[in-house]
């Protein structure tokens, strides 16, 4: 079990390492990352994580997606609490280096909704329940692992930051937007981060429900 939150640590702090310090760059640079290249950072950190991590932890790095594989029947109740313990340390263990490198930088790569509140809720909802879905369709009980499962859940996170990332930030983790927010002191809007996910992955498992064999979700 030690092993399992290590990795999940550390496969979170790749995450929010990698993806959040590619907008703070951007930012600095004057877009020199662009928003494709941080689209991309998002979803190629998530491809090398599943596959570095998926045979130990599952490579949740998410605890919206711990939350959906236990409520889909896969993951143990009592292993909950720990792995989303360990996801939102690695975040903030990566928010808080961010913060040592670029000291000047606002945001931190925090996700700030550039609409309405609503918009953006709905938004990181659909967007976590067809991550959800798509990965409980590629898993193996509560483990994100297989040839193609790093490669279709690492595309699909670049793709929904593409074409939703300028409106919502494109979250889909509440440890990914819990941390830079709390380390930047923007916590107006982390309500949205944190219940819109978590809600959208218990909406994933229903779909996932209501397409697959009986005892599957």
């Amino acid at each position: 079990m030690a092993k399992k939150l290590a990795a999940e640590c550390f496969g979170t702090f790749a995450l929010v390492f990698a993806g959040t310090g590619a907008i703070v760059i951007d930012e600095v640079t004057g877009g020199g990352v662009s928003h494709v290249g941080i689209a991309l950072t998002f979803g190629l950190i998530v491809l090398a994580m599943v596959y570095t991590l998926g045979d130990i932890s599952g490579a949740h790095i998410n605890p919206a997606v711990t939350i959906g594989f236990w409520a889909a029947r896969r993951f143990d109740a009592d292993k909950v609490l720990p792995y989303i313990a360990s996801q939102c340390a690695g975040a903030f263990l990566a928010s808080a280096t961010l913060r040592l490198l670029f000291p000047v930088n606002i945001t931190l790569g925090a996700t700030i909704p550039a609409g309405p509140l609503l918009q953006s809720f709905i938004l990181e909802l659909i967007l976590t329940a067809l991550l959800m879905f798509v990965i409980l369709g590629v898993s193996t009980g509560a483990r994100e692992k297989g040839i193609t499962a790093g490669i279709v859940v690492g595309s699909v996170i670049g793709l929904e930051a593409l074409f939703a990332g300028p409106i919502c930030g494109a979250s889909m983790n509440p440890a990914r937007s819990l941390a830079p927010a709390v380390v930047s002191l923007h916590l107006q809007t982390l309500w949205v981060y944190l219940l819109a996910p978590t809600i959208g992955a218990l909406v994933g498992v229903l779909a996932c429900r209501c397409v697959r064999e009986p005892g599957c979700c």
